[in-house]
């Protein structure tokens, strides 16, 4: 998503428009022609886009209105990306996709640790950046969808995972902030507790099958929830089985 790649997402920002779909999206990025044009193409496909030049415009978009997911750059003047992402991440804010034209694995598992949602490399099709968007978001959606018929928490070990609220409760009622990745995969594991599950089945489940298969970032958000979830008690929550994969360990109880 360099200039000289502007013509490409130009042309693929031609595209019939979808029925607005009611998300707001920030784009950090300090090149304007790269704003302009992922703003024109996301926007042509029914979102609400806003732009921003670096962090300080960024906290003045995210002052006057809510966002539900900010594309941000990682090389900006002044604040950097990672250093954004990391106080995003820290205050519960919107989703992250990072995007780097540096696009090593080193960068990307930074990305992931710091709490980014999903990373592309620079340049990148608009259209995978479209796909990426609505899988995050609709992660992000899903927990909200709970029917009535369903469980709408659950508790594991002392802990209380909300699949409404999306709050994660220590056993001392502490909230514990998670990122969407990282609660897609907590999701996926209370769900599925006491079972073997591999990296690719992982992936598909918490990050969804837009996702490239990366599974290096499942082992990041792994060794984040394992952070998250070590109240001192010593006990081992996700167990990792050697040439298979994870298994989460506790019991769990699904309440009302």
């Amino acid at each position: 998503m360099e200039t000289s790649h502007e013509p490409a997402l130009i042309a693929a920002s031609i595209d019939a428009p979808e029925p607005a779909v009611g998300a707001r999206i920030l784009i950090v990025d300090d090149d304007p022609g790269i704003r302009d044009v992922v703003a024109e193409f996301l926007g042509r496909h029914g979102y609400a886009v806003d732009t921003a030049a670096d962090s300080r415009a960024m906290d003045q978009a995210l002052a006057r209105a809510p966002v539900d997911l900010v594309v941000l750059d990682v090389m900006l003047p002044g604040e950097d990306g990672l250093a954004i992402c990391r106080r995003l991440s820290a205050q519960d804010g919107p989703a992250i996709i990072m995007l780097s034209a540096m696009g090593e694995e080193t960068d990307r598992i930074v990305g992931l640790e710091l709490g980014a949602d999903d990373y592309l490399p620079k340049p990148c099709n608009p259209r995978e950046l479209l796909a990426r968007i609505r899988a995050v978001l609709r992660r992000r959606q899903e927990p909200r969808a709970v029917d009535d018929g369903m469980a709408a928490a659950c508790e594991f070990a002392g802990w209380r995972l909300d699949l409404v609220r999306r709050e994660l409760r220590s056993p001392q009622s502490v909230v514990v902030n998670l990122s969407t990745g990282e609660f897609s995969l907590l999701r996926a594991f209370v769900e599925r507790p006491q079972r073997v599950l591999t990296r690719d089945q992982l992936l598909d489940m918490a990050r969804g099958r837009e996702s490239d298969a990366y599974d290096r970032a499942i082992d990041v958000q792994i060794s984040r929830l394992r952070r998250k979830l070590d109240d001192g008690g010593g006990g081992e929550l996700i167990r990792t089985i050697r040439s298979e994969g994870y298994m989460f360990t506790p019991k769990v109880v699904r309440t009302p």
